[in-house]
């Protein structure tokens, strides 16, 4: 797993920058046990750590040229030049050739650096997806970059201002998106994005412009076939040999890589799954059904309060953002179970959502949209106003509903998927100290979302916006993010053949009724693994890996313990308004427990963030 990291543009001696860059290795490698390759040239270094398949450095006449991942070549010159002068070579003579237009010929998850002492030039650029995260810091004569936000302040020019703007958007997304971080000088780029800096100039661009054809008309058959084959090619690629398993919650895309690997290696597949003493969050039956039907080699862990307890730390210790998906536990507790098994590579399942129409508020956001079909005049001037001015608590509950949909249908897209976000429901004024607020853009979030989903403007359909808009905001932001660094501390490999370039591409050209037909979720998917998949995972309600937080709060001591000590301690950093801390603990808690016990967790996991990877303002 590990990383990479570097800089340019330093006055360091080279003696200095080679301890500095060994500083940095150390800190990219500490949850696990790579080993890291450096490059120190003049004012340039740069250090890759991951096994050898993953990890490429080369050093000719002062260009540094790193690779960090699974990588191809959409091009067969570029990948016979790759096949035979290895993948960091092949790179730096094509960035000779063919300077910042080079990363559009690749291809993988992969993160890319390239470092000229002698020209002052660094290009750094990231896969279509983002499967992986790179940061940012411009330096006053060039850039210090890396995978890894606590490895960047390890250098002396690094910044370690904290960003006010990333405690606010934290608590609104569950996670800092990009391109902003917890730091106020750090960036980090954004899915399929090249960096450009020379002499201290920075620009950006986009490598990969990925782009729906929503006209292109071609035969099921024919669809299911090429499925089928992408299938078992992007599950032979991911692991390439390897000992490998595969999550398995019990839905479709983890129950479907567990029969194709079982099926493309030609023995039981070993599968990890995570249950829950918890009514309504356990799965485990489904992740049960899946291995029965493909006979896998099945292994299950139930996480308990003193598993969460116990694990708390753990987490925040490896996400260097404050990260507030508590699904990561689970997916941590399956890599440790395929660590102890000897495995290593864990395949997940995330993309298949957001590449087929998986996600229920698709279907949702459809029975929305049929409001706008309404003739504007008639809706606007006399339909709307009459239901919205019916009272909502009160009357027959068809009207009570009949007004809410419609409350919710006149929210224009993107902002109506954030009709019930959870920090807007109690209002930042009433959540955040007056002291933070006066330092932030409460609107800035919005103006994020709209930004995101206008930029899919080249989709003419709501299904395909909505998934452009979730690759960023769902996979990149969250999804990737939370399984990569949870299998870090595990110790594990994770690929994503969801991820692969070949199925982004087949999903792009995907009419958009082959995704979401009507309310039916991955129409296409499902009916192509029709006779593969039991009946009973393709017709189940999506579900996953969530963490009964809330349900065990309620009876847990040492839960209760942890959190009302870890909020207590948030109280004097001046973030959160004190008396909303004793409100959520003494009174919302007991009102709903799924629903508040979230705002506990996420303000647990940031006074954690804060005691994990800032102890001195601790």
């Amino acid at each position: 797993m590990s990383g990479i990291g570097g800089w340019l543009g330093t006055s360091h001696s080279a003696i200095e920058n080679q301890q500095i860059i060994d500083r940095m290795a150390r800190s990219l490698t500490r949850f696990d046990s790579s080993v890291a390759q450096t490059a120190v040239r003049g004012n340039a270094a740069l250090s890759i750590a991951a096994k050898v398949s993953h990890a490429h450095l080369h050093e000719k006449d002062g260009l540094l040229t790193g690779i960090w991942g699974r990588i191809k070549s959409r091009n067969a010159a570029l990948q016979a030049s790759i096949n035979a002068q290895g993948m960091a070579a092949a790179l730096a003579v094509l960035w000779q050739q063919k300077g910042r237009q080079s990363f559009s010929d690749l291809a993988g998850e992969f993160v890319c650096c390239i470092v000229d002492s002698n020209t002052g030039e660094v290009a750094l650029a990231i896969d279509p997806l983002g499967t992986h995260v790179l940061y940012y810091q411009s330096m006053a004569d060039g850039i210090l970059f890396g995978t890894s936000a606590d490895a960047l302040l390890l250098h002396p020019e690094a910044n370690t201002e904290i960003n006010p703007q990333g405690l606010f958007n934290y608590l609104y997304f569950h996670m800092i998106p990009g391109p902003d971080t917890i730091y106020q000088a750090q960036k980090r780029l954004l899915p399929g994005e090249y960096l450009y800096c020379h002499n201290g100039h920075i620009e950006t661009g986009h490598h990969t412009q990925l782009q729906f054809n929503e006209t292109v008309k071609r035969p099921f058959p024919e669809l299911k076939q090429e499925f089928l084959s992408l299938l078992r090619k992007s599950v032979g690629e991911a692991i390439q040999g390897q000992k490998a398993g595969a999550f398995l919650s019990g839905g479709t895309d983890s129950s479907t890589l567990a029969g194709i690997l079982t099926e493309i290696t030609g023995e039981p597949a070993k599968t990890y799954s995570i249950g829950f003493e918890a009514t309504g969050y356990d799965e485990m039956y489904y992740a049960r059904t899946a291995a029965r039907h493909f006979s896998t080699d099945h292994h299950e862990y139930y996480v308990t309060p003193d598993d969460v307890v116990e694990t708390i730390p753990m987490i925040a210790s490896v996400f260097d953002q404050p990260f507030g998906n508590a699904s990561a536990l689970p997916a941590y507790y399956c890599g440790r179970m395929a660590k102890n098994d000897g495995l290593d590579l864990l395949l997940g399942g995330d993309g298949g959502d957001e590449l087929f129409g998986g996600n229920t508020r698709y279907a949702k956001q459809y029975i929305f949209s049929l409001y706008e079909k309404i003739p504007a005049p008639f809706r606007n001037y006399l339909l709307s106003p009459l239901i919205l001015s019916l009272p909502e608590d009160k009357g027959p509950k068809l009207l009570r509903k009949a007004r809410s949909y419609v409350a919710q249908a006149t929210v224009p897209m993107p902002h109506r998927m954030e009709t019930y976000n959870l920090l807007m429901h109690y209002g930042a004024e009433t959540v955040f100290s007056a002291e933070l607020l006066a330092k932030i853009n409460t609107a800035q979030p919005s103006r994020l979302i709209e930004q995101t989903y206008r930029e899919a403007s080249h989709a003419h359909s709501l299904i395909n916006r909505m998934l452009a808009f979730d690759w960023k905001f769902t996979l990149a932001d969250n999804d990737f993010p939370k399984v990569v660094q949870a299998c870090r501390l595990a110790g594990m490999e994770v690929a994503f053949p969801f991820a692969n370039d070949e199925m982004l591409a087949f999903s792009l050209a995907l009419p958009p009724e082959q995704k979401l037909k009507g309310t039916q979720l991955r129409y296409f998917f499902k009916q192509a693994l029709r006779g593969f998949l039991p009946d009973e995972i393709i017709t189940k309600k999506k579900q996953g890996f969530g963490l009964p937080f809330g349900v065990w709060l309620q009876t847990h001591q040492s839960l209760r313990e942890i959190s009302a000590d870890s909020l207590s301690d948030l109280k004097s950093r001046n973030i959160i308004r004190t008396d909303f801390i004793d409100r959520l603990l003494d009174r919302h808690l007991h009102e709903h427990a799924s629903y508040h016990g979230t705002m506990v967790w996420l303000l647990m996991m940031l006074e954690f963030w804060f005691k994990q990877h800032h102890p001195a303002r601790s």
